[in-house]
């Protein structure tokens, strides 16, 4: 059941959820606490299916994605949704939701990546080429290369 201050749901989708008991009635994704309105709006602001999936491991491809299609067949329930976290960020007090959506600390999600941890937008690093490996050495010319085998 939504919250009575949002749109109802146009089209149903299997992994996505719309219960007052959780996140006040926002949709969110099945099994989980992540609102459709955060996936949309990483996506929105630019954010590829991988690199959700990489911060959101637990939902999965097929619930990630069915979450973003229910946002696409839903537009009017999700900015509505956004526009009362927006609304609420502002009563509090707290930053503003739909200035810079991505402007959020890099999670990292491996030891490697902490070293260059950045915000989400922040412009990417350089492509630095990559270093080719040296070639194995050859093996040590044997004495006896060129000799027929002895017979023993």
């Amino acid at each position: 059941m939504a919250d009575a201050s949002l749109p109802r749901v146009r089209v149903p989708h299997p992994h996505v959820r719309c219960d007052a008991r959780i996140l006040g009635g926002s949709p969110h994704v099945e099994g989980s606490r992540v609102p459709v309105r955060r996936l949309w709006v990483w996506h929105r602001g630019g954010s590829s299916v991988e690199t959700l999936l990489r911060r959101y491991p637990n939902l999965g491809p097929a619930r990630l994605l069915d979450a973003l299609s229910f946002a696409y067949d839903n537009q009017d329930l999700i900015e509505a949704d956004i526009a009362r976290e927006q609304a609420l960020f502002e009563k509090q007090g707290g930053p503003s939701v739909g200035a810079r959506p991505l402007a959020q600390l890099s999670l990292p999600f491996d030891a490697e990546e902490e070293e260059d941890a950045r915000p989400m937008d922040a412009a990417p690093p350089k492509a630095q080429p990559k270093a080719t490996p040296a070639p194995a050495p050859a093996p040590a010319a044997r004495a006896d290369a060129g000799k027929p085998a002895r017979k023993r």
